[in-house]
């Protein structure tokens, strides 16, 4: 939970809500966002909120109940297009990776000003999803993505897709626009020899990285090599390494 940018002087939570948000309507906030609320900011009834819900604009609200098990909030008068995304619209296609580091992808990733991001299986992923997994990780992953934006002033949130393998996204493509780049310590490419673009898909691998057999199915859908540099770099660093090299070069950094 993120305090507001409008005021220093008030904290002023920016909350978001899952649902449709109209002037004079009341509207219980999610679970955690409302113990943030209650126990740790300890607001009383009648503090104002800034709440969204991906559609572009801030609604000013205020606290209405402050229950055990339930935060409720009034929106007010007044709202607020807010326009805080990038001009260059990158997809970041994230090889799962485990536990706290995937959460760590998400919420950077989207701090960074990414429009898409696409879970995949590939060769080397390590991290089994069944149905009743993938249903829970797709909830958990959203509710990060859903708090990096509060923390950063977005008002529209990434889109989330289903984990998918990696052969299967890329065979969908078809002739989808937008720059096509696969991470490789190998690659041809860097940041600062591509020309300039406004839309790309960045496909980075698990902690094991991208196999013989995934560079070369990307390959075949037109996917280029991009380096990073001479080092090493983890799964939790190569994805956020780019795609703040490329907003820096090609984007609003």
């Amino acid at each position: 939970m993120a305090d507001s940018v409008y005021n220093p002087r008030m904290r002023i939570p920016r909350i978001c809500v899952f649902g449709p948000l109209a002037v004079g309507s009341e509207v219980t906030l999610p679970e955690q966002a409302g113990e943030h609320v209650a126990r740790v900011l300890r607001l009383e009834r009648g503090h104002p909120l800034v709440l969204f819900n991906g559609d572009g604009c801030e609604y000013r609200a205020e606290v209405t109940q402050l229950a055990k098990r339930a935060v409720g909030a009034r929106v007010l008068a007044g709202i607020e297009a807010v326009d805080r995304e990038s001009p260059l619209a990158l997809t970041l296609v994230q090889g799962v990776a485990r536990g706290e580091k995937m959460d760590l992808i998400l919420q950077k990733a989207t701090e960074l000003g990414v429009v898409r991001i696409v879970p995949v299986i590939s060769e080397r992923t390590e991290v089994k999803l069944d149905a009743e997994r993938t249903g829970r990780r797709l909830a958990h992953w959203q509710a990060v993505i859903a708090g990096a934006c509060e923390q950063s002033g977005r008002s529209i949130l990434p889109e989330l897709e289903p984990p998918q393998r990696l052969a299967n996204w890329a065979a969908g493509l078809g002739d989808d626009p937008g720059l096509r780049l696969a991470l490789d310590p190998e690659g041809d490419a860097t940041p600062r020899t591509l020309a300039a673009f406004r839309a790309a898909y960045l496909v980075v691998g698990p902690e094991g990285g991208l196999s013989d057999h995934d560079l070369g199915l990307l390959d075949q859908a037109g996917f280029t090599g991009l380096r990073l540099g001479p080092r090493i770099l983890r799964t939790e660093t190569a994805g956020l390494a780019a795609i703040a090299a490329l907003q820096a070069l090609h984007g609003d950094l």
